[in-house]
């Protein structure tokens, strides 16, 4: 069983280059909540589980978020569904948020209760979700324009869990409805202990340019801590986008995808075989011991497609290995390629 040797080998490694690059003090705390770094993975439907968040954290995410979850799901009568396993977490992940979404403040506390008894450290409302199926119904960005639901779903979370509670937004519904400063200061009113904000608007979806002069807005109304989200491609963003808002952290979605680098502001263009290779590999181990072997390499193909698409040296092979359902043959395919050339 010499790949699983190696897998730990992998996950030390990694480990370690974290230790160097954390900062020592917190950067920001969520209530009682310490935060180390400045660089957040963003909660991405499909994308953020338990192994992504674990390599994506190997290399700086200073916090995790789940996939989101609807709590209608979390209060039927069966106890656990596939929605649950969303809740999951690795051991030693800290801090990891619990993030939900409805548009009815009594069921989001109750969804909330339950799950607080898994342990989260922070538990957050998801109010930017643009898709039609979610916002259509008043839940994710479909909050934004009901002030009043808002208040009362904050009011009622910070009244009976004992976990900090945050939430996620966007600008509005559409630019004539940039109403995120007024939802904000509502939040904080009512007890919230930090404010993410996507700087589009539900009518953008992800499209047009993302507005950082409305973050910095946001972060002079607010006196909890500001996560800036949207169009942060590259480490120079990163570093950006605090200089032009003042916000405490950037949530990264998108560009992370196949690029967990980013976290540790490394430009993956300037990256060697190797260190692509090692993070490759480091996922495919973390999504098998998940997933089971074969669902695992399967579910393992989009990130593949995403990791080496764009790496002419790997373009030949990859056709090859997205083909393949072992753990040991895909394995021993990404360290060849990750060998340097002697």
């Amino acid at each position: 069983m010499g790949s699983w040797d190696s897998k730990f080998r992998f996950h030390s490694r990694l480990a370690s280059a974290k230790i160097g690059f954390m900062s020592q003090t917190p950067t920001f705390w969520v209530r009682d909540i310490p935060i180390y770094g400045d660089v957040v993975l963003s909660p991405m439907a499909g994308y953020s589980d338990v192994p992504y968040r674990a390599v994506c954290r190997a290399y700086g995410s200073a916090m995790s978020y789940t996939e989101f979850v609807p709590v209608e799901a979390l209060m039927g009568r069966q106890s656990r569904n596939r929605f649950w396993q969303r809740l999951d977490r690795a051991p030693g992940e800290y801090p990891l948020v619990f993030q939900i979404f409805g548009n009815n403040a009594q069921k989001i506390l109750n969804a909330a209760q339950r799950i607080e008894e898994l342990e989260p450290d922070i538990i957050d409302v998801n109010m930017g979700c643009s898709t039609r199926k979610v916002s259509g119904r008043g839940a994710g960005v479909g909050m934004m324009p009901q002030p009043e639901l808002v208040a009362k779903t904050f009011r009622l979370l910070s009244q009976h869990l004992s976990v900090p509670v945050t939430g996620k937004i966007r600008l509005g519904w559409d630019d004539t409805q940039r109403n995120y400063a007024e939802i904000a200061r509502i939040m904080e009113g009512n007890g919230a202990s930090l404010v993410a904000m996507h700087a589009r608007t539900k009518l953008q979806q992800y499209g047009g340019q993302a507005d950082w002069e409305e973050i910095a807005n946001l972060r002079q109304a607010i006196n909890i801590p500001v996560i800036g989200n949207g169009d942060v491609r590259t480490p120079e963003d990163i570093d950006r986008m605090k200089v032009v808002t003042g916000c405490d952290a950037v949530m990264i979605g998108r560009a992370a995808i196949g690029n967990p680098w980013i976290f540790n502001r490394l430009q993956r263009e300037k990256l060697s075989p190797e260190q692509i290779t090692t993070a490759v590999k480091y996922h495919l181990c973390e999504m098998v011991q998940y997933y089971g072997e074969m669902l695992g390499v399967v579910l393992f193909r989009k990130h593949l497609k995403q990791y080496l698409a764009e790496m002419p040296w790997a373009e030949l092979l990859l056709p090859q290995m997205l083909q393949m359902t072992d753990f040991a043959g895909l394995f021993s395919a990404l360290t060849c390629m990750g060998e340097p050339v002697r």
